[in-house]
């Protein structure tokens, strides 16, 4: 039976959806998640490449974000 020949009996042979097994990153506990996360943003930091608002920054955002509250498009 080729590839191509089992594909197509799985799906056939299942509800219809297509379950996937998680890898990687996605099968990890959240916890560890987490914890490579923190690294890359401490990372990040350190090398320079992250941004980080200054306090008129996040006031002009601020701003901004609730001038938008009352749109009929936000939730």
């Amino acid at each position: 039976m080729s590839f191509q020949d089992s594909t197509n009996q799985r799906n056939e042979s299942g509800s219809g959806t297509q379950r996937r097994s998680l890898r990687g990153f996605a099968a990890m506990d959240p916890q560890r998640q987490r914890e490579i996360a923190s690294l890359g943003g401490r990372a990040a930091h350190q090398s320079g490449h992250a941004h980080e608002f200054t306090s008129e920054e996040a006031r002009a955002a601020g701003r901004k974000r609730h001038a938008r509250q009352g749109s009929p498009s936000e939730k």
